[in-house]
């Protein structure tokens, strides 16, 4: 089940936020909120629960040693590494070992076959909050849960469990039992759904359209231009998705009660590729920073060992996106640039015009979603070279080919736009019929989102494949 699918806002949503509302016991609605987060999960593959709830209860039985064994330093680090340990296996096992043992049988003499392992869906994000969970009571920054069912609700809970934000345990820690919900809230969280709805299905799956005719068409009738409208097309797209889908998690979090931090800040106005992460996916490169860069020494270290650690952390963020080279190629991708950046680039930037910096990180951004969506390297490399070595495009062969995509490049320009923060521009006003003219606008955005809803193909979020 996915956000912008009728059955989700037609009928799931309103069976959960109407009896959520009804209830006024806390336990209760909380109980509401795991079962209706468990049924969201098992909608597609029930069986899929089962590795959830093992690595839940696994997590939940190493915090429980760790506290009882809190005088004994070496047991509880032991208990810690079992745990850790334990729940990354799961996710080795069910994202990696096939990746893992077909390229040992392409470069090794090693025979035979392992069955393939359908990935479950959202496995990336909740591992990594079960692992922040963890971590951090190891650490001493949050409490044990000793109640397995909040626990799970932390872990399950359905609007950020299948695509992010990453949330961590000590950013709802307190509001699992003392959240105070208020309409404000529900008001607050719906204009926010119904925005990052109207990015996914109007513009991602718009500026998807381009992509995809001219990545999925015959590449002989495409040119240099067209290979440079797919990639921004592909730029776009991922943002409106992406952003969408974390716009919608916040605004079903606020609904019920629960306040999520902000994912993205508009990565499209960075003027550098070290800022742009500081904009893009901020949950998930903050989790990398936090827990895997900092422990290694961060920055405070030697040369050597912090080239090293920027690219352990971005060869890791590479490989987390999914089990395949071109994945971790934009990861050490991106290591490079930050290198370049710190050493060579950074100093030369500073002293450029702020519009030749943001040229500089549009292009180098637009080229990284090259390499991270084409994950068939025959493709990457002919796109690549059909970039970077002119060709001409027939315009006619384009059009008798693909008819649909002079509709779809309108979506284009109206994307770009919305890309940069224009609504804050917008004056804000508190007069009741200003409030009414806006709650209006976001009533005929909903239902337009109804509209193209309905008359589009399925088209699921980029993200649920991670």
């Amino acid at each position: 089940m996915v956000f912008s699918s009728l059955t989700f806002l037609c009928l799931f949503l309103p069976l959960a936020v109407i009896p959520y509302y009804l209830c006024k016991n806390r336990t209760w609605r909380n109980g509401l909120l795991l079962v209706l987060s468990l049924f969201f999960y098992s909608w597609g593959e029930p069986k899929y629960v089962v590795m959830m709830l093992a690595a839940t209860v696994v997590a939940y039985l190493g915090g429980l040693a760790m506290a009882a064994w809190r005088d004994k330093p070496r047991a509880r680090r032991a208990v810690f590494v079992v745990t850790v340990v334990l729940v990354v296996l799961n996710l080795l096992v069910f994202k990696y070992l096939n990746f893992f043992w077909d390229n040992l049988t392409r470069f090794l003499p090693v025979q035979g076959t392992i069955p393939e392992i359908a990935l479950p869906i959202g496995i990336s994000f909740y591992t990594f909050q079960i692992l922040s969970y963890v971590i951090d009571l190891y650490r001493g920054k949050v409490k044990l849960q000793r109640n397995f069912f909040y626990l799970l609700l932390y872990i399950s809970f359905f609007p950020q469990l299948i695509a992010g934000p990453i949330v961590r345990y000590s950013t709802i820690e307190e509001e699992i039992l003392h959240r105070q919900e208020s309409w404000e809230d529900v008001a607050e969280g719906l204009r926010r759904f119904i925005l990052g709805l109207g990015k996914k299905v109007i513009l991602a799956n718009g500026a998807a359209a381009v992509a995809e005719l001219i990545y999925g068409g015959n590449p002989e009738i495409y040119g240099t231009a067209m290979y440079w409208l797919a990639a921004f097309a592909y730029t776009m797209q991922i943002y409106f998705d992406f952003s969408g889908y974390s716009d919608m998690a916040i605004g079903l979090g606020r609904m019920f009660g629960f306040h999520f931090l902000e994912n993205f800040n508009y990565p499209y106005l960075s003027r550098s590729a070290t800022e742009f992460w500081r904009r893009w996916h901020i949950s998930l490169s903050s989790w990398f920073r936090d827990y895997i860069y900092i422990p290694l020494g961060g920055s405070r270290v030697s040369r050597g060992k912090w080239v090293r650690n920027i690219l352990v952390v971005w060869g890791l963020t590479g490989f987390w996106h999914g089990a395949e080279w071109n994945f971790i190629l934009w990861g050490l991708y991106y290591a490079g640039l930050l290198l370049l950046e710190k050493f060579v680039l950074g100093r030369v930037l500073e002293k450029l015009p702020a519009l030749v910096q943001w040229l500089y990180a549009f292009f180098v951004v637009n080229l990284g979603w090259v390499l991270f969506n084409l994950t068939d390297f025959s493709q990457l490399t002919h796109a690549l070279h059909t970039m970077f070595v002119w060709q001409g495009t027939s315009l006619a062969q384009v059009l008798s080919a693909d008819s649909e995509i002079l509709f779809a490049l309108l979506y284009l320009p109206l994307a770009f736009l919305f890309s940069f923060p224009v609504a804050k521009k917008l004056p804000k006003r508190q007069t009741p019929g200003w409030v009414l003219l806006e709650d209006g606008l976001y009533g005929l955005l909903f239902l337009l989102c109804i509209v193209y809803i309905v008359s589009s193909v399925y088209n699921p979020f980029i993200y649920f494949r991670f």
